[in-house]
C-alpha cells in the first residue's frame, strides 16, 4: 500500500538527500550503495512518519533512520579499500595485476551539484581510512569529526553514553592517524589549463607532453585491478606497455568527483569499430602536474549510473 504523506513532507525530506548521501558513502565507501541506503532511509521514514513526534528535528531523525540501515548493511561485510590500501607499489607489469571482487573496492561518488558543503570529508582516502574503523567507530567519528555534532547528540542517535561516544571517538583517531577531510582546493586558472593540456596529451596519447604534464612522484590506480603504480616512469612504462589499447581514447568531461576532484569518462577503441566504454578517470592535478590518476574499471554499473552513452562514434 502506498504510503500516504501530509503535504509538504515529502519535500521537507528531500531537502536532506545531498547532505544524507554523502554521510552515508563515508560509511559505506560506494556511491551507489550510499544512494540505495538513502533511499531505504527514506522509506522507513515515509513509514514512520505519522509516529515522528517532533521530540527530535526532523534532520536528527533522519540520521538515526539512515545509520540504522548503514549498519544493517555493513554486518558481516568484508570493508571497501583503494589498491593502496592492500600493499606496495608494483612493477607495471601485467601479470602483477590481478582482478578483485567489485564489492571489496572503494567506489567513487560524484559530487551533487548544488550542494558544496557535502563536499568535506569524501576524498577517497580519508573514506578508504574510514572503512578501517567498526561500524558504530566510523559513525561516531563521522558525526562528530565531519559534520561537527556534539557529543551528546551522537550518544542520543546511536543510543549510548557519551562516555562511550568519546572513547569511540579516542579509539578512532588512533586508528585512521591525522587524515586530511578536507576537500581539494577549487581549480585556479593555471590547473585548468593543465588540466586541459593533460586530456589533448592523453587523447593524442603524446609520450612526450603526457610525461611533460604527469609529476614524477604521481601514482597510479585501476580498480578492479589490484596492482597500482608508483613513479612517472612506470606509468609511461605501463601507458605504452600493457596499456597501449588506451592509444585513440576519447576523455568526456564527467563532472567532480570526491570533493572537487576532475573526472573524465574514458572509451577507447572497441572490436566493433565504435569507442567502447572503458573507465571513470578521477584526476588529482596537484602543484605543477598531474599527482594521482585513479582508472575506475566497472563498465557494467558506473557508465549506465552516471548516465554516460553506451558507446561513441569512432
Amino acid at each position: 500500500m502506498a504510503v500516504q504523506l501530509a503535504p509538504g513532507v515529502e519535500q521537507e525530506l528531500e531537502q536532506h538527500r545531498g547532505e544524507l548521501t554523502a554521510y552515508c558513502y563515508r560509511m559505506l565507501g560506494s556511491g551507489f550503495e550510499a544512494e540505495d541506503a538513502v533511499q531505504e532511509a527514506f522509506i522507513r521514514a515515509w513509514r514512520g512518519i505519522d509516529r515522528f513526534e517532533g521530540r527530535a528535528a526532523l534532520r536528527s531523525w533522519l540520521y538515526k533512520i539512515a545509520t540504522n540501515v548503514c549498519l544493517d548493511m555493513l554486518k558481516s561485510r568484508e570493508r571497501r579499500a583503494r589498491p593502496m590500501d592492500l600493499g606496495p607499489a608494483q612493477e607495471p607489469i601485467l601479470e602483477l595485476a590481478s582482478i578483485r571482487p567489485d564489492e571489496m573496492w572503494l567506489e567513487p561518488m560524484r559530487d551533487p551539484a548544488d550542494v558544496a558543503v557535502e563536499r568535506e570529508g569524501v576524498k577517497l582516502a580519508f573514506v578508504a581510512a574510514l572503512q578501517n574503523l567498526p561500524a558504530r567507530q566510523r559513525a561516531a567519528l563521522i558525526l562528530c569529526e565531519v559534520l561537527r555534532w556534539q557529543a551528546t547528540e551522537v550518544a542520543e542517535l546511536l543510543e549510548t553514553s557519551v562516555a562511550s561516544v568519546n572513547s569511540a571517538l579516542q579509539r578512532a583517531r588512533a586508528t585512521i592517524g591525522d587524515r586530511d577531510m578536507d576537500a581539494p582546493a577549487a581549480l585556479d586558472d593555471d590547473a585548468r589549463e593543465l588540466l586541459e593540456r593533460y586530456v589533448a596529451a592523453f587523447e593524442e596519447y603524446d609520450i612526450d607532453k603526457l610525461t611533460a604534464l604527469i609529476r614524477e612522484d604521481a601514482i597510479q590506480s585501476m580498480p578492479p585491478y589490484d596492482l597500482w603504480l608508483s613513479g612517472r616512469e612506470d606509468l609511461m612504462t605501463w601507458w605504452f606497455g600493457p596499456g597501449l589499447g588506451c592509444k585513440g581514447s576519447k576523455l568526456v568531461p564527467a563532472g567532480t568527483f570526491n570533493g572537487g576532484y576532475p573526472a573524465y569518462a574514458q572509451y577507447k577503441p572497441g572490436e566493433s569499430g565504435y569507442l567502447e566504454p572503458w573507465a571513470i578517470q578521477v584526476v588529482d592535478v596537484s602543484g605543477d602536474g598531474v599527482a594521482e590518476l585513479t582508472f575506475f574499471i566497472d563498465t557494467g554499473t558506473l557508465f549506465s549510473r552516471l548516465g554516460l552513452p553506451e558507446r561513441l562514434e569512432a
